[in-house]
């Protein structure tokens, strides 16, 4: 038999060459071939046939778990992330004004039963707002604003593509991550939601507490500031839950939406939800603002709320200037992605702070529900 002396030792090389082969083989085969291989097949052979007529009930059992490996791992994210059984990465971005788009188009007569439109008063306190109070809405305007709230009522749904979709673009965008999460895990934590499940905290807004988000995210002009935020709220000590936080400045929208504290603005631009969204945006920007600068921790989160709520009331249109002073004074970075563009040029219409707001015309929304608040605390 051939062979070498090596520091004083004798080398097999026929044995040598047969496990070099071997393990560059082994490294670049999946974990599920590896019991095809003929290398392996050889050294098994080689083991003596009175052991292998014992070992064969050992072996048979040892292949059937080579065989459910790939079932296991490939089952991982399908069973337990609820991504409609797709891999990580399968799930497309998705803009603003597609989302906007299945909501005019899906069946929410469920929820749309369940909209208070107005704040009910009664009593001096009407004739006063008749009197002082802020303009009514334009009436071509109350379809839209009904969807606004009706999509305040609608609860997340797994099972819904698109809901998935917007809660996977808003990860990615503030994370900065390449691949799906699952839908249930403690990485929600990390976003700012309370537990592992995101629906629990969406009870207070339903998913326009996802909108909001999402529109702040996928709009070039206010992805950086939602990248200032977000780095903000992951501060040693000036740290806060982002996603709980966006929930309550969209429950801050809502009410101040039914109490018509925006009209004005909706009726000067002929939109509700591009309205909406600045308004929520320039809520934010100014919680950051005060935050920031004033050191607050989330000890003062619920004073901070109750502050701002009192001041989107009062001042809806100052907010919106200092977030316009704001978004000019910040340059538009160069290097933004090519998926936060619209595709469609018609959608712009939505969300264009001169153009006509979308067309919401032909649906029919009824009924009324008080919205629960809470006022001094983060829900």
């Amino acid at each position: 038999m051939d062979g070498e002396v090596v520091n004083g030792w004798a080398v097999n090389c026929e044995h040598l060459q047969t496990h070099s082969d071997f393990l560059p083989s082994m490294k670049s085969m999946p974990i599920s071939a590896v019991k095809h291989s003929s290398v392996l097949q050889n050294l098994v052979s080689k083991e003596e046939e009175p052991e292998r007529e014992l070992e064969s009930e050992d072996l048979l059992r040892a292949e059937e778990e080579w065989d459910a490996l790939d079932s296991i791992q490939s089952g991982l994210y399908c069973e337990k992330s609820a991504l409609l059984g797709d891999l990580p990465g399968q799930t497309p971005l998705i803009s603003f004004n597609e989302a906007l788009q299945y909501f005019q188009t899906a069946d929410l007569s469920e929820y749309m039963t369940k909209i208070q439109p107005t704040v009910r008063r009664s009593g001096f306190s009407a004739i006063a707002h008749l009197l002082f109070g802020p303009p009514r809405l334009n009436k071509e305007l109350h379809a839209e604003r009904d969807l606004v709230l009706t999509i305040a009522q609608c609860p997340l749904d797994s099972s819904q593509q698109v809901h998935i979709r917007v809660l996977q673009t808003i990860y990615k965008k503030l994370t900065g991550a390449r691949f799906d999460c699952p839908l249930y895990g403690s990485h929600w934590e990390q976003l700012g939601f309370q537990g592992l499940d995101p629906g629990t905290d969406l009870r207070a807004g339903g998913l326009l507490g996802l909108m909001h988000p999402l529109y702040m995210v996928m709009e070039p002009r206010t992805l950086p500031l939602a990248h200032d935020i977000f780095r903000l709220s992951q501060h040693h000590t000036q740290n806060f839950p982002f996603c709980i936080m966006s929930i309550n400045i969209t429950r801050i929208c809502i009410q101040t939406l039914r109490e018509e504290r925006v009209s004005r603005e909706c009726n000067r631009r002929q939109q509700v939800f591009a309205v909406l969204n600045d308004f929520y945006v320039a809520i934010f920007y100014h919680l950051y603002h005060l935050w920031k600068t004033q050191n607050k921790t989330i000890s003062d989160s619920g004073f901070i709320l109750k502050e701002i709520e009192a001041l989107a009331k009062r001042k809806p249109r100052e907010l919106l200037r200092q977030l316009d002073v704001h978004l000019k004074e910040r340059p538009l970075p160069k290097d933004l992605p090519l998926e936060i563009w619209s595709n469609n040029p018609t959608e712009q219409r939505i969300s264009n702070h001169d153009g006509n707001h979308g067309e919401a015309g032909g649906i029919c929304f009824t009924g009324v529900c008080e919205q629960q608040v809470l006022e001094d605390r983060l829900i």
